[in-house]
């Protein structure tokens, strides 16, 4: 039976895809992004979209095809590039409708470009080991914070005892998150994700290694992305893609496989975390103190609430977590920004002085 996923994006599109489609429609052309240019702009700089990224360059493609334009760290698989074949790096990159980035893995903290202008992120796990509440939580509120639509998908449940225990903890994380239950293999992918899969919308798989998210796309942009079989002892696959890649449908929908994350750091994701957990945050404005930490002060109305049975403990112990996450890391990402711009001023203080001594 089909699930009506409708309550969980009221703007679904009833577009049936029959129209005749442009190259850029079939890209992922939206008016967010042609409003954004003129009619004299779009035939001297022609819009392109990034569908690849290596050290070497930006693999991009357009109503001329498909080239390589000169490697630049302001954009991202996804991006729309107005495209000035006289100055390449001039190149101009359209504002996005959506930006999912995390906190680069490492310690100096950079924040790293994932995606851009995604539509709906379907983040991918596995009905086995691979689950676990706390990463789908993050995924979800980076989703949230890039005002991306998320939807967990659950794979491999004909590997599992108990498949429904994995549905119900899944929905259970939020009832703004659609949760479905496929095969990434045969029809059920192109027919359960179909709510989803309209004309003009970008969708990105995301999750860890081995989850299925290659083999999504293999089924529903016919691709042939070798993929292994699971590995027993931590129920992995055994392919790893090592680049994200945008891949085309032939009805019109864009799909971005990723490769699975291994570190997935929260920063500057606060209204994301809010979203999802808005029943906490809104239990912790009630609080006697402002900056209660929900651990042991008084007149703590999300304490009062875990002791009622109302709210569960260890979704508190995330949260928080989160939120101190979040707030650290931006921080930290503040204050570099703060450090890095002093710098600036002393270097270019230093290049003055050596010009005037000239």
């Amino acid at each position: 039976m089909t699930r009506d996923y409708s309550r969980f994006f009221p703007n679904l599109s009833t577009n049936t895809g029959s129209e005749p489609r442009s190259v850029l429609d079939t890209l992922g052309w939206q008016p967010f992004f042609a409003q954004q240019i003129s009619s004299e702009e779009i035939e001297g700089t022609p819009p392109v979209r990034v569908t690849k990224v290596h050290r070497s360059g930006l693999h991009v493609q357009g109503a001329e095809g498909e080239f390589v334009l000169p490697p630049r760290s302001d954009a991202t698989v996804g991006d729309w590039i107005m495209y000035n074949e006289a100055l390449p790096n001039s190149s101009r990159v359209l504002a996005r409708k959506s930006l999912y980035q995390r906190r680069a893995p490492g310690t100096d903290r950079q924040m790293q470009l994932i995606a851009a202008n995604i539509d709906t992120a379907f983040i991918v796990t596995s009905c086995n080991q691979d689950f676990n509440v706390a990463r789908l939580e993050r995924y979800i509120a980076l989703a949230l914070e890039a005002e991306v639509i998320p939807v967990i998908l659950l794979t491999k449940s004909d590997l599992s005892d108990d498949p429904e225990s994995y549905v119900q903890s899944a929905e259970a994380i939020s009832d703004r998150v659609a949760v479905v239950v496929l095969d990434a293999r045969g029809a059920e992918p192109e027919v359960k994700l179909a709510p989803w899969c309209k004309p003009k919308q970008t969708l990105a798989f995301l999750g860890s290694s081995g989850v299925g998210k290659s083999t999504l796309v293999n089924t529903l942009a016919g691709t042939d992305v070798t993929t292994q079989g699971i590995r027993e002892d931590d129920s992995k696959g055994r392919h790893t893609t090592t680049h994200r890649q945008l891949h085309l449908l032939k009805n019109g929908c864009t799909v971005l496989d990723t490769p699975g994350m291994r570190e997935l750091q929260i920063t500057g994701a606060t209204s994301g975390v809010s979203e999802l957990f808005e029943d906490l945050t809104e239990l912790s404005n009630q609080c006697k103190f402002s900056d209660c930490k929900h651990e042991s002060e008084p007149g703590c109305r999300v304490l009062a609430a875990v002791a009622r049975g109302e709210v569960d403990a260890s979704r508190l112990q995330r949260w928080t977590k989160l939120v101190a996450e979040d707030r650290f890391h931006s921080a930290s990402l503040q204050e570099r920004k703060s450090k890095d711009k002093s710098l600036g001023k002393l270097v270019r203080a230093e290049q003055k002085r050596k010009r005037n001594r000239k």
